[in-house]
C-alpha cells in the first residue's frame, strides 16, 4: 500500500507567496529573488509531506498564479493581445492581472471558478488556427528540484479534456483536440525521461454528467496517448465517477483515483468493474473540509479493501489540499475543544500515514485514541442551540416572499430615492491601505484601544463619503474599512462560528481568504455593522448603501459542520442576515445589498441536482429579505458566473437590482439575459477591478451601449465589477470619475 497527496496549499504558512507576489509587482524585488522565494515554499511543502508520510509527493501542483494558466503556458496558449515579448515570468502575470496604458489596457483573461470551489482559474482563450508550442520547463525543472531534494515524487498534469472543456467557447475548441494530444505526449515524454515512474493527469470533468460528445473527446484522448515506460493515474475528484464507469474502464491508464467523500459511493462495486491490474487510489480523507477524521471508522470500512487489493491500493485525500490550510499548530489561539476537532493540510497527510501504518500492522489502538474527540464533538454542548433549531422549525411560507412586485415596489423606491437615469454607484468595498490593515491588526493584539480604533474606521469613513461625493457617485457606500474579508468579518460576530489566525486559503494569485469554520448552530449575536453604516449615512443626504453578504456565500465560503445539511446551515444563516437588515431598516438605511457571488458555484456538479439546490439557496436568499419594505431597494451582487445555467435563480432571488461581473468577457456574458428575460434592474460591471488598468470614458460608454442590446435603459444600472478593496486610492478614484463621467453623457442622449 502507498499512500500520496493530490496536491499541496500553494500559498506557504505565513503567506509567502503572496508576499513574493506582492513585491514583485511592486518593484520592489528582482525576478530571480521571487523565483528563489518560490523554490523555498516548494521545498518546505515537500518536507512537510515527506515528514508526515507521504511515499509519493506532488510535484506540478505549485503556481505562480493559477495552475490553469499555467497549463496554458506550457502548451503556448497565449492570447494575441498579450506582448510577446515579455519574460515568459511577466508574460503570465499580464495575462492574469491585464496590462495598464494611458488609454484602457489591455484587458486580462476571464477569471471564473474553479468547478464548485472558491478558487479561481484563468480561463484558456483558443484561437481558431491554435498552434500548441510546448515549454514544459518549469514543470522539469519543479521535478529536477525535487529529486536533487532526494523525494520520490509524482508529476502532476491537468487532463487534456478537462483544459477543453474550461476553455473559452469550449464546444468550438474540441477540433482541436488532435493537435492538443500531440502536445501532451511531447510533455509526457519529457516527464518520462526524468525516471519517474507514475504520472496524475487530473480529469475532474468526470464527476459532470457530460454529453456524448465530451465522453467520447476523453476516449479518443487517452487512447492517444503514448506514455512510453511511465505510468497514468487518471485523478478525478468533487464527486462520484459511477455514472461514467463504463467509459473509464475502456481507458489505456494504469490506475484511477477516485472521491469518496463528497458523494456516497458504492466502492466495492466500482472496484469490482474495473481491470484487475489497475491501482485503486481511494481520496478518503476531505481535502475541501477541515475536521479531524474518524481514522477508527475509516479502517473498519477500508480493511476489507486492503485484505483484497493489498498493494494495488493507494490511499489519498479526495482532492487537492490547495483548498485547505496549512498547518493547525499555528492556530494556538483556538479554543483547545474546537482545535481538537480540526486537521489541516499536514494534519490530513498524518492522517493517511495512521491509516496506512493500522492497515499494514491491523492494530486499531492508536485510531481509536486519535478518533476520541471527533465522536465527542457530535455531543458537545457547543454544537448546539435549541433556540436556532425552533426557530427555524417554526418558520411559516410567507417569511420567504416579499409582499409585492418588483413593478410595484420600484415606484415606491424611486419616490423615496430619486435616482437619475443610469445610476452610478460601487460594489461596496474601498482600498484596503497597509495604514488600514495595520490598524485593525494593532487593534485586535491590543495595542490600540476601542476608542481610538473607533475613531479612526469614523475617519476612513468619512473620508470614503467624502471622495464619492466629490466624484459625483449617485449611490455610496461606506468603503468597510472595518472588515478584513467579506465573509470573515460576519463569520466572527455570528454564534456557533470561529475563525483562526493563520488558516489562510488561495483564492486567486496573492488573494488569501480565512474561511469561518462553522462547527455549531449559528445565530446573530448582536448588530453587526449598524455602527458603521448609520454613521456613513448621518455624513450625506444621498442614499449610502449597506452591504451584508448572503447566507449562501457565508456557506459556501466557510468550513462547515458535516453533521448537518447543508440546506439547515444556511437557513441558519439567512435567520441572523434577516435580523440585521431590519436593524438598517430601522436606522434609516434605504438601500441594502446582499451579496451572492457564490451562488453559482456552490451548485453541485451534476445537473440532475440542481433543482434541488435551487429551491432552498433561493429560499434562504428571499428568507434575509422578505420583511424589507417595499421602499427598501435590495440589491444583490455576483462574481462570474455562467449565467445562462443560474438564471432561473437569479429571477427566483427577486432582488431589485443585481450587479455581476461582465467586463471581462466584454459583456458578452450578457447573452443570457437576452435568452431568458430579466424583469428586475441589472448593473452589469463596466470596469476589471482585478487589473491596475484605469479605464478610459469611451470604453466604459461603449460597453454600456452594448449592454443596451440584451437591457431596457431604465432598467440599467453602472458599476465595477466587483468591490475596490484591492486596488489602490490614484487608480481608483480616476476609474470611478470616468464611469460618472460616461453616465453623465449617457443620461444627456436618454
Amino acid at each position: 500500500m502507498r499512500i500520496h497527496n493530490l496536491g499541496f496549499p500553494r500559498i506557504g504558512g505565513k503567506r509567502e507567496l503572496k508576499i513574493a507576489l506582492e513585491r514583485y509587482w511592486h518593484g520592489e524585488s528582482t525576478q530571480e529573488s521571487f523565483l528563489a522565494s518560490c523554490a523555498a515554499i516548494r521545498e518546505d511543502n515537500w518536507q512537510i509531506q515527506a515528514l508526515a508520510g507521504i511515499d509519493l509527493l506532488p510535484v506540478g501542483d505549485f503556481s505562480h498564479y493559477d495552475h490553469v494558466l499555467t497549463t496554458s503556458l506550457m502548451l503556448g496558449v497565449v492570447p494575441n493581445r498579450f506582448s510577446q515579448s515579455l519574460s515568459s515570468l511577466d508574460l503570465e502575470f499580464q495575462i492574469a492581472r491585464g496590462k495598464s496604458t494611458s488609454s484602457c489596457g489591455c484587458a486580462a483573461s476571464d477569471m471564473t471558478k474553479w468547478f464548485d470551489t472558491n478558487y479561481h482559474y484563468l480561463v484558456p482563450e483558443l484561437s481558431e488556427d491554435q498552434c500548441f508550442n510546448v515549454d514544459a520547463s518549469h514543470l522539469l525543472a519543479q521535478i529536477a528540484q525535487a529529486q536533487k531534494g532526494g523525494h520520490e515524487v509524482k508529476p502532476i498534469l491537468l487532463g487534456p479534456v478537462t483544459y477543453l472543456y474550461l476553455s473559452k467557447n469550449n464546444e468550438k475548441n474540441l477540433p482541436h483536440l488532435p493537435a492538443l494530444m500531440v502536445a501532451y505526449n511531447n510533455i509526457i515524454n519529457q516527464i518520462a525521461a526524468t525516471g519517474v515512474d507514475w504520472l496524475q493527469i487530473d480529469e475532474p470533468i468526470l464527476a459532470l454528467e457530460l454529453e456524448e460528445n465530451w465522453q467520447q473527446a476523453l476516449i479518443a484522448a487517452y487512447n492517444a496517448i503514448k506514455p512510453g515506460r511511465i505510468k497514468l493515474m487518471l485523478a478525478s475528484y468533487f464527486g462520484s465517477v459511477e455514472h461514467h464507469l463504463d467509459l473509464i474502464r475502456t481507458l489505456p491508464i494504469d490506475g484511477i483515483h477516485i472521491d469518496t467523500v463528497v458523494e456516497s459511493i458504492d466502492v466495492s462495486n466500482v472496484l469490482n468493474l474495473l481491470p484487475n491490474e489497475w491501482v485503486i487510489s481511494l481520496g478518503i480523507i476531505d481535502g475541501r473540509n477541515v475536521w479531524k477524521s474518524n481514522l477508527a471508522s475509516l479502517y473498519q470500512w477500508l480493511n476489507p479493501f486492503y485484505q483484497d487489493y493489498k498493494e494495488r491500493l493507494w490511499l489519498a485525500p479526495s482532492c487537492s489540499l490547495l483548498h485547505s490550510p496549512v498547518d493547525l499548530s499555528a492556530e494556538q489561539e483556538l479554543n483547545f475543544q474546537i482545535r481538537q476537532w480540526l486537521a489541516f493540510a499536514k494534519q490530513k497527510c498524518e492522517e493517511l500515514a495512521l491509516l496506512k501504518t493500522a492497515l499494514v500492522s491491523q492494530n486499531i489502538s492508536e485510531l481509536v485514541r486519535y478518533s476520541k474527540p471527533v465522536i465527542e464533538r457530535f455531543a458537545s454542548n457547543l454544537s448546539k442551540n435549541a433556540w436556532v433549531e425552533k426557530r427555524v422549525s417554526d418558520l411559516p411560507d410567507q417569511d420567504y416572499y416579499r409582499s409585492t412586485t418588483f413593478n410595484n415596489r420600484k415606484r415606491l423606491q424611486q419616490e423615496k430615492l430619486g435616482l437619475p437615469a443610469y445610476p452610478t454607484t460601487t460594489i461596496g468595498s474601498f482600498p484596503q491601505t497597509k495604514h488600514l490593515r495595520k490598524l485593525r491588526s494593532d487593534w485586535r493584539q491590543g495595542k490600540v484601544d476601542d476608542k481610538h480604533y473607533q475613531f479612526s474606521i469614523y475617519s476612513e469613513i468619512k473620508q470614503a463619503i467624502h471622495v464619492q461625493e466629490e466624484i459625483g457617485l449617485d449611490v455610496l457606500v461606506h468603503g468597510e474599512a472595518e472588515r478584513n474579508d467579506m465573509v470573515e468579518y460576519f463569520g466572527e460576530q455570528l454564534e456557533g462560528v470561529t475563525f483562526t489566525r493563520f488558516g489562510w486559503v488561495q483564492s486567486y494569485g496573492s488573494r488569501c481568504v480565512k474561511p469561518p469554520i462553522i462547527y455549531g448552530d449559528v445565530a446573530r449575536k448582536k448588530p453587526m455593522t449598524i455602527q458603521w453604516l448609520s454613521y456613513a449615512q448621518s455624513l450625506t443626504d444621498k442614499p449610502v448603501k449597506a452591504m451584508l453578504t448572503g447566507p449562501i456565500t457565508i456557506l459556501s465560503w466557510s468550513f462547515v459542520r458535516e453533521d448537518k445539511a447543508r440546506s439547515l446551515v444556511a437557513t441558519q444563516i439567512a435567520l441572523a442576515i434577516a435580523d440585521e437588515v431590519a436593524d438598517l431598516e430601522r436606522a434609516g438605511l434605504n438601500i441594502i445589498q446582499i451579496d451572492e457571488p457564490a451562488i453559482r458555484e456552490a451548485m453541485p456538479l451534476k445537473h440532475s441536482q440542481w433543482q434541488d439546490y435551487f429551491d432552498w439557496a433561493t429560499r434562504c436568499f428571499r428568507l434575509t429579505v422578505a420583511k424589507a419594505k417595499d421602499s427598501t431597494q435590495i440589491h444583490t451582487h455576483m462574481c462570474y458566473s455562467e449565467f445562462n445555467e443560474i438564471m432561473p435563480a437569479i429571477t427566483c432571488l427577486d432582488a431589485d437590482v443585481i450587479t455581476i461581473e461582465t467586463s471581462r468577457s466584454n459583456m458578452a456574458l450578457l447573452d443570457a439575459f437576452e435568452k431568458q428575460h430579466y424583469p428586475n434592474d441589472i448593473g452589469p460591471g463596466v470596469y476589471d477591478i482585478h487589473s491596475p488598468n484605469v479605464p478610459s470614458i469611451q470604453w466604459i460608454k461603449s460597453l454600456i451601449e452594448k449592454a443596451e442590446g440584451y437591457i431596457e435603459k431604465e432598467n440599467l444600472w453602472i458599476n465595477p465589477d466587483c468591490g475596490l478593496k484591492t486596488r489602490q486610492w490614484h487608480e481608483t478614484k480616476l476609474a470611478l470619475k470616468n464611469m460618472v463621467e460616461a453616465a453623465k453623457q449617457l443620461r444627456v442622449t436618454c
